[in-house]
């Protein structure tokens, strides 16, 4: 056994888990220097120049859809919204620029393979009710010093809808992870009473993807509950938590991977944003 019947308990009750010392400070050091070798070797050649946004604030497409809608089996690269001037330069070196890495870590690159496909981490989604258990959408998330974003809130569930819901967030903590540099708070409980109502798929009537239902979550910011982490972490977290992370105005960086696992049995929409490839399904654990 993995997971404590008390852990499943409060994961049950809260919506997330925080798993100290799940994996070793040697193994985050690992792990962060195979982040900085992507981030180093990553070239701007060919490169669309593609911004994340979670769908927050005034920019809420993607430039570069192709790009980000084709990545679930590969590895792109994806820059903060405050990285470019008006005229479309780098204001900043490009490994300090990058948001995301995503979304095929899990498949394609062999350090972040078998921190994600091993029979732990089978083993605690059995614990958690999956029955066929399929991980995708693997990243490599910063936050860096004084540009990384925060993101809004937000359910998982929102981004990977199955029916019915099974989404659950597999959260590693590379770095410390503080209320100075951008670490996760969390309404305890929301899994339980704010329903999937609003969600990210792809755009058939245009190009990228679009939000469809409901308009942006409305909170009662005072039930938040912010959880510092240190390195070593794994944080799980229900797709239907309401969540979020603050801005990084500090000067240290805030590296995280994380990947999800959705119940295989369960109805995967055509129109989610990330779908499945004939040369990559999503991966069984």
């Amino acid at each position: 056994m993995v997971l404590t019947q008390a852990q499943l308990a409060q994961f049950d009750r809260d919506g997330y888990l925080v798993v100290e010392d799940f994996f070793t400070k040697e193994k985050a050091e690992e792990l962060k220097k195979e982040a900085r070798q992507l981030l180093s070797d990553f070239t701007l050649d060919d490169h669309p120049m593609t911004q994340f946004s979670t769908g927050s604030g005034p920019s809420k497409e993607h430039i570069g859809d192709k790009y980000f809608l084709e990545s679930g089996d590969k590895v792109h690269f994806f820059f903060e919204e405050g990285a470019f001037d008006d005229k479309g330069q780098l204001k900043i070196p490009k490994e300090r620029a990058i948001n995301k890495i995503g979304h095929a870590l899990h498949a394609l690159h062999p350090v972040f393979h078998d921190l994600s496909v091993n029979s732990t981490i089978s083993t605690m989604a059995r614990q958690l009710g999956f029955k066929s258990p399929k991980l995708l959408q693997s990243m490599l998330i910063f936050k860096q010093p004084y540009i990384g974003g925060a993101v809004p809130s937000h359910q998982d569930s929102s981004f990977l809808y199955t029916d019915p819901l099974s989404a659950v967030g597999f959260w590693f903590a590379i770095e410390d992870c503080t209320a100075n540099n951008g670490c996760l708070s969390f309404i305890p409980g929301s899994h339980k009473d704010s329903p999937i109502t609003r969600r990210f798929v792809k755009n058939f009537h245009g190009s990228g993807t679009t939000f469809v239902g409901d308009s942006e979550l409305k909170v009662d910011e005072s039930r938040y509950v912010t959880k510092e982490v240190t390195s070593g972490t794994l944080v799980l977290i229900h797709g239907s938590i309401i969540h979020k992370s603050a801005p990084n105005l500090s000067d240290k960086s805030r590296y995280i991977y994380t990947f999800h696992v959705v119940e295989g049995e369960a109805r995967y929409p055509a129109d989610n944003w990330l779908q499945p490839t004939p040369e990559m399904p999503f991966t069984s654990i």
